[in-house]
């Protein structure tokens, strides 16, 4: 049951990927490469993704240049990489085999039970607890996830189990190539709306036959409590298994409370009779959701209770998913420090009141950064009120992620209008250094900082560490 014992892999076994330190082509590679394909690839720079790809065998170059592909039999390609990359015009002047990344996923799924995690926020944790239970439960789960397990250190893995679990990418479509034995849609919210022509409609009918891709005997895994999937749930013609906390969810949270950084809930069940207590190493309600489906993955799967709760219990996160790093010293003053990839605004507003909640007493101080111009102006005015919220705010110049400047969005423009919506003065930095210099003259005595984005704020908690510690 691997591509293995594929019999046309005597045939196609050196396979290029362009872009390959990017964490949805990342597991793929380090899939195929323990698969036993001859695995090169190519990025703009070394990171730490790329120097593990390094030790198990990838070989890697620094920049992109056609005669990187030359003597390759296959080149797979993600969404991201422009039409005009060198290395994908060559591939295409050799005739070679171009895969698109999600395709290529598809093709490790065909061969395996496949679970695929879909949704606009949540897709990273869900499938993470997913491979946490599978692996207590002994099922040995092949997987790629788009963050690294903190446990693990690890976001793929070539199991040796029937099970392959994946996050199914929406931003592009190409969760659309996916078939699946299970799915799960954890919500759906507007973002990358440009793939769907700006549609709210075009949006949820690519969730719709993402489900119809499902074998007739197949599940779909979904969030009653999320408006935009309960809107689709009976466009579905697959069998459906909600969860949530809603009383009308087949698998449902109660009794929710929180100690410190840890939550404790109860999750009843219509296929057992009484309900079971939960103990979840993460916080927020949006975890518990996450949790949810996971719990539902599990239980459809016939996965003990026990081995759920010991797995759950001693769950400890995935990376950059409210990340506690540690106190700094400020001021004479020890401020815990967070870190979130959350870049929509619905995850900034929840992971916000996450914080709120664990600190009541505590000011909360935001280091983010906006990710591309298109998102920062499609969803500008969510963007200014959820990030009103804080109690003082940095603002980082916009990752462009590879996008043109678009010249009415900046920083600067989000500044001002937040400043004339709200009663707080956020502050633009250029760099880590300014950050550095202003963060000591805005803590005060009981605050609490959140550095926040999708693009390279990843680096400020490391810096900030290195500072105030």
């Amino acid at each position: 049951m691997t591509l293995i014992n594929n019999p046309t892999r005597s045939k196609i076994n050196k396979i290029h990927f362009i872009g390959i330190g990017g964490s949805g082509m990342s597991g793929i590679a380090e899939v195929l490469v323990n698969l036993g394909y001859e695995i090169s690839g190519s990025d703009i720079q070394s990171s730490p993704i790329t120097e593990k790809l390094e030790k198990i065998g990838c070989r890697i170059s620094y920049s992109q240049k056609a005669e990187n592909v030359i003597g390759k039999q296959a080149v797979v390609v993600s969404s991201a990489i422009n039409k005009n990359n060198p290395e994908l015009q060559e591939a295409r002047h050799q005739r070679l085999l171009i895969v698109p990344r999600a395709e290529m996923l598809g093709e490790l799924m065909r061969f395996r039970f496949g679970i695929a995690v879909s949704g606009t926020h949540g897709k990273t944790t869900t499938t993470s607890l997913i491979v946490h239970i599978m692996s207590e439960a002994q099922l040995d789960p092949t997987y790629i996830i788009g963050g690294i397990i903190n446990a693990t250190g690890m976001n793929a893995k070539l199991g040796k189990g029937d099970y392959l679990i994946a996050e199914a990418d929406e931003s592009d479509a190409s969760f659309l190539h996916l078939q699946p034995m299970l799915s799960v849609i954890t919500n759906i919210d507007e973002d990358h709306m440009a793939t769907y022509n700006h549609n709210y409609d075009n949006l949820t009918e690519a969730f719709i036959n993402f489900t119809s891709n499902l074998p007739f005997y197949g599940i779909c895994v979904a969030c009653i409590d999320d408006k935009g999937v309960k809107n689709i749930l009976n466009k579905i013609h697959r069998p459906v298994l909600s969860y949530g906390f809603s009383d009308s969810a087949d698998v449902k949270a109660s009794n929710v409370s929180q100690n410190k950084m840890k939550m404790t809930f109860d999750v009843s069940c219509t296929k057992y009779q009484k309900s079971f207590p939960v103990s979840l190493n993460l916080i927020g309600r949006h975890n518990i959701l996450n949790a949810l489906a996971a719990i539902s993955v599990a239980i459809e799967l016939d996965i003990k209770l026990d081995v759920i709760q010991k797995a759950l219990s001693h769950f400890s996160g995935v990376s950059r998913r409210l990340d506690y790093h540690q106190k700094l010293s400020i001021n004479t003053q020890q401020v815990p420090l967070f870190d979130d990839y959350g870049h929509h605004p619905n995850e900034i507003s929840e992971v916000i009141s996450t914080l709120r909640n664990t600190y009541p007493d505590k000011r909360l101080v935001v280091i983010f950064q906006p990710h591309r111009y298109s998102r920062t102006r499609d969803l500008f005015n969510e963007f200014v009120s959820s990030l009103s919220k804080v109690d003082a705010l940095v603002l980082l110049n916009i990752y462009s992620a590879n996008e043109a400047p678009i010249n009415t969005i900046s920083s600067s423009t989000l500044a001002d209008s937040i400043r004339r919506r709200s009663s707080i003065d956020p502050i633009v930095a250029k760099d880590i250094a300014e950050i550095i210099e202003i963060i000591p003259n805005i803590i005060s005595e009981d605050d609490v900082i959140l550095t926040l984005g999708a693009g390279d704020v990843n680096k400020i908690p490391h810096q900030l560490k290195d500072h105030f510690c």
